[in-house]
């Protein structure tokens, strides 16, 4: 079946119904923190839906520590405060005026390496997506979801609609900014000076040694005051996320979540059945506590997803809230990783013949669940609707159900929907 012959009427009856489900589950459930019961009871609420239009439904168990992913904002932001404050009091006490080449040549080197130990840690956990924090954190289990449509004849291409359903703890740069203004200024000063921080360190040690002249001579006696600078960027990332309140996550990502129960829903009422497509949706936990629940399910089925006689193809469906930013996301990862051109074009065309003339986005902060099928050799890309500066909603209170918009939930079923039909009949 072409899109175009597909019945508008179930989507506009799909669109209401998942408004209605995504209100009842942030009503119902409560917040999602990343592996928390509450996840869990929403994906059993979930899957009690699917088991009735889906030919198989099941779970599958993965580790995680939810708080891992950012609680090194803290713990590193307070490193440097106590060794910057402590240092300077130190100083000033006369401990440190018979050590090293000057009162500030320790207190200079503590410093720069506490200010280059949170540029590193950082860049690991929120640049690359590395889970470098998890081993110090105590793990439980939490679970991915999964439902399976089959064809009618032979299984020989496989699509994966994904969505995660686990909500962000609050981000109050964006909370306390009416128009999320304040994120990119007050992350800025952070990271900006941290930076400053290692380079004073290091031409003050080295005006300590050598003979820099009046230069020096300004950085051995004033050079560590830059640091009182950067302990007020660190207090900005200590204060940065409240983990004690979690996102009601209408929007993110509720929206993903159901374009997947829908694009299988919307398939069995309009009584369509794909020649040799499986469809399968995919209800990830842990994208907000670094992709952990995608990242496991690539690790439990990486051969079945590229090796395998079926070919795979994977839409992840992230955010539909901003009609003015629908677009093909075919970079990730703070635009560190390309998804899969040949897939992303698809996509973008199929958005085409449902009516969209999408453009091609990046995700420049943040990553999604596309990147752990890309990294893995998995043909991937991500479908999202939201403004990336970011949206006022974004990881706080405001993500709640009044700010649903069900016309942009609508064009993200249709492209999903456009998608599927399209890879099913080509």
């Amino acid at each position: 079946m072409k899109f175009s012959d597909f019945p508008q009427a179930v989507v506009n009856e799909n669109v209401d119904w998942s408004v209605r489900e995504i209100t009842n589950v942030i009503k119902r459930y409560g917040p999602r923190e990343s592996g928390s019961e509450n996840c869990l009871a929403a994906q059993k609420h979930i899957k009690k839906e699917m088991d009735t239009f889906c030919d198989e439904t099941g779970f599958e168990e993965f580790k995680i520590a939810p708080k891992a992913f950012l609680l090194f904002t803290k713990v590193v932001s307070l490193i440097f405060i106590v060794t910057a404050v402590v240092s300077l009091l130190l100083v000033y006490l006369g401990v440190f005026d018979n050590v090293g080449y000057d009162a500030f040549f320790v207190p200079n080197i503590l410093a720069g390496c506490a200010a280059l130990l949170a540029i590193i840690i950082a860049f690991v956990q929120v640049g690359l997506y590395i889970p470098f924090a998890d081993i110090f954190h105590k793990k439980h289990t939490a679970q991915n979801l999964y439902a399976i449509r089959k064809p009618r004849g032979e299984v020989k291409k496989r699509i994966i609609i994904s969505g995660h359903v686990d909500a962000a703890y609050e981000w109050r740069h964006i909370l306390f900014s009416k128009k999320a203004h304040l994120m990119f200024p007050l992350m800025g000063f952070t990271i900006v000076s941290a930076a400053i921080s290692v380079i004073a360190s290091v031409l003050s040690v080295v005006s300590s040694v050598g003979n820099l002249g009046g230069f020096g001579s300004f950085m051995i006696d004033y050079g560590f005051y830059f640091h009182i600078f950067t302990v007020l960027g660190m207090i900005f990332l200590f204060l940065f996320v409240d983990f004690d309140t979690v996102s009601p996550g209408a929007n993110d990502n509720l929206t993903g979540t159901y374009a997947a129960v829908s694009a299988i829903r919307m398939l069995d009422m309009a009584g369509v059945e794909l020649e040799n497509t499986e469809v399968m949706a995919l209800i990830t936990d842990g994208e907000e506590a670094g992709l952990r629940g995608a990242k496991a399910w690539v690790k439990a089925h990486r051969d079945e997803l590229t090796k395998g006689d079926v070919e795979t193809v994977v839409l992840c469906a992230e955010t539909f809230g901003d009609m003015d930013y629908f677009k093909v996301y075919n970079r990730d990862m703070n635009s560190m990783v390309a998804h899969n051109k040949e897939f992303s074009a698809f996509v973008k065309e199929a958005g085409k013949d449902a009516g969209y003339d999408m453009k091609y986005g990046s995700i420049f902060m943040g990553s999604s669940d596309a990147t752990a099928f890309t990294q893995n050799k998995v043909k991937c890309c991500a479908i999202a609707a939201m403004n990336p500066w970011p949206a006022d909603y974004y990881h706080n209170r405001r993500d709640n159900a009044n700010r649903l918009d069900p016309e942009v939930i609508k064009a993200g079923y249709n492209v999903v929907l456009s998608t599927i039909l399209k890879f099913d009949e080509e």
